[in-house]
């Protein structure tokens, strides 16, 4: 065995650990399992500690890195278990000479002491964001995934991600559409564009250029790829580029998934979330008109701190009203250091009920939709 990896969370972590196994065997590695972590929610932060203990206990030899969002948020605590041999930052994780560091300590004995097993560096001075082309990818693979963007700007009052992840910075429009292409020309049929703020994509870059001019510009000059599908955006910054894509080229695939949180607008501010109720609607309904075959998805968060039910009930209703077929339901977790960790908490009970509820209500949403493709 070299270098395996264990991803936790997103599909961005999904393709970063594909860099990560790379540049980990570059590197020279071996025996060694990458726990690639999540730290959206409290449970996969907990997920992650049980693989390591269960990894360990299976194999006592075998090295143990953790990396990812929760090694970024929580070093320290990763670092004091005995199972851990090394913590390596979240944009650390994607640079060879941070696997040539660890192979240097192993082969040194390095990693006993708690402070010399850690190896992240301040997320928030990461201000570029190198192209990562994958050679990794089985040819011919139907769809893979290429990172145009990485971290947040905004600072929801639920969500520890920018602390993981750092200020958004994105990939200039030029590398991606080489990536792109090279992929196509490897035979991927389909392409999926990632990053953490999609539609924050460009507001780094020369010119400020946009998601929808990115989205154009690949469409434009790699014409021998079949399908581009974009990842989860927050409708509130949806630009006009980015509709006349969705209603002109059959290639864009016709599936968003949109992170709206909650269909109560005094949750939604209570979240610091930038749209409205209304807002959500309106543009639900717009990419309709632009594009009738589209199918929505949405994140909901389930019991955010002050929620009474008749907030929820409002997030229930908007399942129905954007008709929204694909849903990710979060219950809420309380997250150190954000201030909803600091706002009147649900009862445990209340958050786990909800959230059934509004995944019973996508999951009737979704029969639905499929009961009236069939009829029609």
């Amino acid at each position: 065995m070299s270098v395996d990896v264990l991803t936790f969370g997103c599909r961005l972590n999904a393709f970063e650990s594909e860099v990560i196994a790379r540049e980990a065997e570059r590197a020279g590695l071996s025996d060694t399992v990458v726990i690639n972590s999540c730290a959206v929610t409290n449970e996969a932060v907990a997920q992650a500690r049980q693989s390591i203990r269960r990894l360990k206990r299976a194999r006592p030899g075998l090295r143990i890195v953790v990396t990812g969002c929760a090694a970024q948020t929580q070093a320290e605590m990763f670092a004091e278990m005995a199972e851990v041999d090394r913590v390596v930052g979240n944009d650390d994780k994607m640079r060879s000479e941070a696997w040539r560091s660890a192979r240097a300590a192993f082969d040194l004995g390095f990693g006993i002491g708690t402070s010399e097993k850690i190896a992240v560096a301040d997320i928030m001075a990461v201000k570029e964001m190198a192209p990562h082309l994958l050679d990794g990818f089985k040819a011919g693979l139907p769809r893979v995934f290429v990172q145009v963007q990485n971290g947040c700007d905004h600072r929801c009052t639920f969500c520890i991600i920018p602390y993981g992840r750092g200020n958004s910075r994105s990939v200039p429009m030029g590398a991606v559409v080489d990536q792109v292409r090279a992929l196509a020309e490897r035979g991927h049929a389909e392409i999926v564009l990632t990053g953490v703020d999609l539609t924050s994509y460009g507001a780094d870059l020369p010119g400020n250029p946009k998601l929808g001019q990115l989205t154009k510009q690949i469409l434009r000059h790699v014409p021998e790829l079949k399908r581009l599908r974009i990842s989860s955006i927050d409708s509130i910054e949806a630009d006009r580029d980015l509709l006349d894509v969705i209603a002109s080229d059959e290639r864009l695939m016709p599936h968003l998934h949109l992170s709206l949180q909650s269909g109560d607008d005094m949750i939604l501010k209570r979240m610091k979330r930038r749209h409205s109720r209304n807002d959500a609607i309106e543009f639900c309904a717009q990419v309709r008109r632009l594009r009738p075959d589209i199918t929505l998805g949405a994140d909901i968060i389930a019991g955010f701190p002050t929620e009474t039910e008749e907030m929820f009930a409002r997030s229930l209703d908007l399942v129905d009203e954007c008709d929204l077929t694909f849903l990710h339901v979060f219950p809420y977790s309380k997250r150190p250091g954000t201030p909803a960790a600091r706002m009147p908490q649900v009862a445990g009970e209340a958050i786990k009920t909800r959230a059934k509820r509004l995944r019973a209500a996508g999951e009737a949403a979704l029969q639905r939709r499929l009961a009236a493709e069939v009829g029609a």
